[in-house]
């Protein structure tokens, strides 16, 4: 069993065996307090989510997406060599020396962009070893200890994770998303180039994606990368 971590004091963290994700949603549709952390960290693996309350409407809210990646990003850049470059997907992906690692995920109780959900849940995992010995094949594919990362303790990175992202969350009450914009978009990766759905030009000020194609922008909502609740 995982040992237990310790949390800043506004956070309260849950030791589990399975997905992090449904573990959290499911507290959360209990009516658990904003501020759970359940995690797990395996030999190979490790993740956790956190459970909001948002006092805003949805499309406001789901800046914790990329506010929480934000907070991973500063999280691991602490505890990783100077050397190692962490990047973030706009989709929640995460990346480690270029190479795909691990992502996050979101959840909520209403899809509906103007209401005011009941509960938010943002949570990652992270492939700590890689699936084969043979990473020839996908190179696009990567794990934290292959990456110069094998001194990272996992366990210390969920509480990193944890105090950097509730550092983010003040910010974010008490001075808008410009901070966040600015520090996530220095992270953002793909920013300015071409995909098969266009030029990905950046974010809006709720973090819509912006693609422009044949002349034409085109806005996709945060909130379409809302997963059905498990």
């Amino acid at each position: 069993m995982t040992e237990a971590l310790t949390f800043p004091p506004a956070m309260a963290g849950e030791v589990v065996t399975g997905d992090p994700c449904e573990v959290a949603v499911m507290r959360a549709i209990q009516g658990v307090d904003a501020g759970l952390i359940p995690y797990r960290v395996a030999a190979d693996r490790v993740g956790a989510a956190l459970v909001f309350a948002p006092e805003v409407p949805l499309a406001q809210a789901m800046a914790m997406l990329p506010l929480c990646q934000v907070g991973f990003q500063n999280a691991l850049g602490a505890l990783a060599p100077p050397e190692v470059a962490v990047h973030l997907d706009w989709d929640g992906g995460l990346r480690v020396n270029g190479a795909q690692c691990g992502r996050f995920r979101v959840f909520a109780s209403d899809n509906d962009p103007e209401a005011v959900p009941d509960w938010l849940v943002v949570g990652w995992d992270l492939p700590l070893l890689p699936l084969s010995e043979d990473t020839g094949h996908t190179p696009d594919q990567t794990a934290l200890f292959v990456e110069g990362c094998a001194d990272v303790e996992p366990a210390l990175l969920v509480e990193a994770w944890a105090r950097h992202t509730l550092n983010w969350i003040a910010r974010w009450e008490d001075e808008g998303t410009k901070p966040l914009h600015a520090e996530w978009r220095g992270l953002a990766h793909g920013v300015g180039e071409d995909t098969a759905d266009g030029t990905f030009l950046g974010v809006d000020e709720h973090f819509g994606k912006l693609l422009r194609r044949d002349g034409d922008t085109t806005l996709i909502p945060l909130t379409t990368l809302l997963e059905s609740t498990p």
